[in-house]
């Protein structure tokens, strides 16, 4: 089972976009666990999350755990910055373009993950929080990547494909120890750099973009899939 099973629960654009972002937030350690916190995670949203965030029904979040060191405070900062964005751009589709068409910018996507931090951040006062990655720490925002995945590729039938306005050919790989370790045994990563960072998936994204220009993360997968079983 994956992580990806509980966006695909929902039909309205909203929910898709908010379940792939937090079903991704807690995407870390064993993945029976993760679907459990998860189920756990999406009760507490009821039929439509956007409806949740935005009746402002989240203030009635207590402190209980819903995955391992993510707290229902931490849901509550999620819920408040998406509310934030929702009233900013419309939809998180429409935040990740503005910085990927802003004027001199560099048009990738680490432009977009630097937006998304910063505006869920502003929707809770300026603060900042340890479950949304900082790739200006060179951080290779795994989770966030994953999510990007799940909304942007149309192909198969695991991923979402909601996204049409933003091109597969811009993602990056979910870098983790498992898709880092496979990497360097099949040569795609140079086994002497063991640090799964930015910089990392950058490169193994570029040498995945070899074979596929269009869709160099479809081979995420099959990665993700050999390094789990290793």
């Amino acid at each position: 089972m994956d992580p990806v099973q509980f966006p695909h629960r929902f039909s309205k654009r909203e929910d898709i976009e908010i379940a792939a972002f937090l079903a991704s937030a807690i995407a870390w350690g064993r993945r029976d666990l993760i679907i459990k916190s998860a189920e756990r995670m999406f009760s507490l949203l009821g039929l439509s999350p956007h409806a949740f965030i935005m009746d402002g029904d989240y203030k009635k979040l207590k402190e209980n755990c819903v995955h391992r060191t993510f707290f229902e405070k931490d849901l509550k900062y999620f819920c408040k910055g998406f509310k934030a964005c929702y009233k900013k751009y419309g939809n998180l589709e429409n935040l990740f373009a503005s910085a990927l068409n802003a004027p001199g910018g560099s048009g990738d996507i680490w432009e977009g993950i630097v937006l998304f931090r910063e505006e869920m951040a502003k929707g809770n006062g300026g603060v900042y929080t340890k479950h949304i990655a900082n790739s200006e720490a060179n951080s290779a925002c795994k989770r966030i990547n994953l999510s990007l995945r799940w909304l942007v590729r149309r192909e198969g039938p695991i991923d979402l494909g909601i996204w049409k306005g933003i091109s597969p050919s811009l993602l990056i790989i979910p870098l983790d120890v498992h898709v880092g370790r496979v990497s360097r045994s099949l040569g795609l990563l140079a086994s002497g750099r063991q640090a799964n960072d930015k910089k990392t998936a950058i490169a193994l994204t570029e040498k995945l973009r070899g074979f596929c220009l269009e869709d160099p993360i479809k081979y995420d997968l099959a990665l993700f899939g050999m390094g789990a079983a290793l």
